[in-house]
């Protein structure tokens, strides 16, 4: 049975490689995972990784890789060899790229002499609302189009899926217990939402069956991370 603690995947969502070690040094001990994103990872590169290697927590490295499948399996090569935990695309790419994707990670691994991070695929980002979706021609309600993207993912080989609390009972039910659902989005009960649309708390997204969760400005915002980790993951059920 995995521990409240181990289910909570922290956001390193800061601009330099100082305040990322800071905050994991903070966070090491109290959560399963690091996030490292876009901001980070473009200003910085590999250091951003080895800015919090020394804090011993597997890394899933968010890109959202989303680009032509050749492009996106080159790039997923790259990837591969850097020995992170998790890697996002974009459903959206369409099967033919998270194929790609995929044999890119397993590809680069291999080159490195380490194990394949797994593939997460995005479904609908958490910050778009039904009028956005509707607005960028995804007509019908966000969780039909996230169903959707999810089987099309799936079915080409991704091991998880990134998808909102909103979803995420929806997909588990659909998709059986095999693929990974990692949530973002996560507030504990009573905070700001900041710019998400489609959020929860953590309780109900691990029982409607997430397996991480996401947790970013509740951490990184509070004056004790640690504690507020500690706080999450208590609340937490302990489900299998």
């Amino acid at each position: 049975m995995a521990t409240g603690r181990e289910r909570i995947i922290a956001a390193l969502d800061v601009p330099d490689l100082a305040a990322a070690a800071a905050l994991a040094k903070k966070l090491a001990g109290h959560v399963g995972l690091f996030k490292i994103g876009l901001e980070l990872f473009v200003a910085h590169g590999k250091a951003a990784l080895d800015a919090v290697a020394p804090y011993g927590l597997p890394i899933f490295l968010d890109l959202k890789l989303h680009d032509i499948p050749q492009t996106v399996e080159s790039a997923a090569r790259g990837v591969g060899r850097l020995g992170v935990a998790m890697v996002t695309v974009h459903a959206s790419g369409g099967a033919a790229m998270v194929l790609a994707a995929r044999r890119g990670l397993h590809a680069g691994a291999l080159d490195a002499g380490k194990p394949a991070p797994a593939l997460l695929a995005v479904t609908v980002l958490t910050s778009l609302g039904e009028d956005e979706l509707s607005s960028i021609g995804l007509q019908g309600p966000a969780g039909d189009a996230v169903l959707r993207l999810a089987r099309l993912a799936v079915g080409a080989g991704a091991d998880g899926l990134v998808c909102s609390p909103a979803e995420v009972g929806r997909l588990r039910q659909a998709l059986g217990p095999a693929p990974l659902l990692v949530v973002p989005g996560i507030r504990p009960a009573g905070a700001d939402k900041g710019d998400q649309r489609r959020t929860g708390t953590p309780s109900e997204a691990i029982v409607d069956g997430a397996t991480y969760l996401v947790i970013g400005r509740p951490l990184r915002d509070s004056p004790d991370p640690a504690a507020a980790a500690d706080a999450i993951a208590s609340a937490i059920p302990g489900i299998l």
